[in-house]
């Protein structure tokens, strides 16, 4: 009788516990959300975070304001979320940095998969492979082979050691066998301007960087990652279609909380981003700025960054590759 008891309390107050939580998720937020992005302002996260941002503080009525903190290859910014309060109130964007760095360093200030809690993928972007235009190949193929003849000769650019743009360039030099020597640069603006100005052969690089490059005529584009062709560049095939299978380099950003965050609010969360995402306002935006909207739930989020960080882990093992 008594265990019957014990089991029908605890079942009440079980009850009372998720009542209550469904409640503070119905109400909340209650005050302002701090979004925290750990990279300077202007660059691709604090892009998406700002546009986001304003939608969402008018639909949930109140301010989610940008938080900008750079620095330790986005760990600053990440280590701020991981250790605030999990109710909601602190939430931050990641990008490819973060799935990448579990492998490239030995140790890091927190745990990216047990001290977060996914709350939705926001976007992805191709990275488009471009030759300077004195380069004498017009085809991935024709690129390959002239690496083949030249073997160590030939150079190509990163936003820095370990970088997606990097990591993008290896392996390209494993599925196609070439040797391309990889000179790092400062980020992804910098390596751009070395590819146009002739300082080195080759690049890999988001669309949004590169376009004014490909337009003037300082830089050819040869191919793509991804399954599909990109809108924005519908006469360059992909990788796959070009004969290179096994590039999978695409940047994601996405938003999460600190562990713990109750579940509901992570859910409401995911579905108000989400919305916004595939509004037909703001997505047609995000692909004019070379975005492929996404906009998923926190298990599909999950699932994506355990993925995510154990195929970078084989990559940076394959290459060597090394924090700056």
């Amino acid at each position: 009788m008594r265990r019957i008891l014990c089991v029908i309390i605890a079942a009440a107050w079980s009850m009372c516990l998720t009542e209550t939580a469904s409640a503070a998720a119905a109400s909340y937020p209650v005050r302002p959300v701090r979004v925290i992005v750990p990279y300077a302002p202007g660059g691709g996260s604090d892009i998406l975070a700002r546009l986001l941002a304003i939608r969402i503080s008018e639909e949930m009525r109140q301010q989610f304001v940008v938080d900008n903190r750079p620095g330790g290859n986005a760990m600053i910014g990440t280590q701020i979320v991981a250790r605030a309060a999990p109710d909601g109130y602190t939430i931050g964007m990641i990008d490819t940095a973060f799935t990448i760095n579990p492998g490239l360093f030995g140790k890091m200030p927190y745990d990216a998969v047990k001290d977060f809690a996914p709350i939705s993928l926001i976007a992805s972007s191709p990275i488009v492979l471009v030759v300077n235009a004195s380069v004498p190949v017009k085809s991935v193929k024709e690129l390959i082979a002239l690496a083949k003849s030249s073997a160590g000769k030939m150079t190509f650019s990163s936003a820095g050691n370990g970088t997606a743009i990097h990591l993008a360039g290896e392996l390209f030099k494993m599925a196609a066998g070439v040797d391309l020597v990889h000179i790092p640069y400062k980020g992804g603006g910098p390596s751009v301007v070395a590819l146009a100005g002739g300082e080195v052969s080759v690049t890999f690089s988001p669309p949004a960087t590169v376009m004014p490059h490909l337009r003037s005529g300082k830089a050819r584009a040869l191919a793509i990652t991804g399954a599909r062709r990109f809108a924005g560049l519908p006469e360059v095939p992909t990788l796959i279609e070009s004969g290179v299978s096994g590039v999978d380099a695409e940047p994601f950003w996405g938003m999460v909380a600190p562990a713990g965050t109750p579940p509901a609010v992570v859910k409401r969360l995911a579905d108000v981003f989400a919305r916004h995402v595939h509004a037909v306002e703001l997505r047609q935006r995000l692909l004019e700025l070379a975005f492929n909207p996404v906009g998923d739930t926190p298990e599909q989020f999950a699932a994506y960054i355990k993925a995510d960080i154990a195929k970078w882990g084989r990559v940076i093992k394959a290459s060597g590759a090394r924090p700056e």
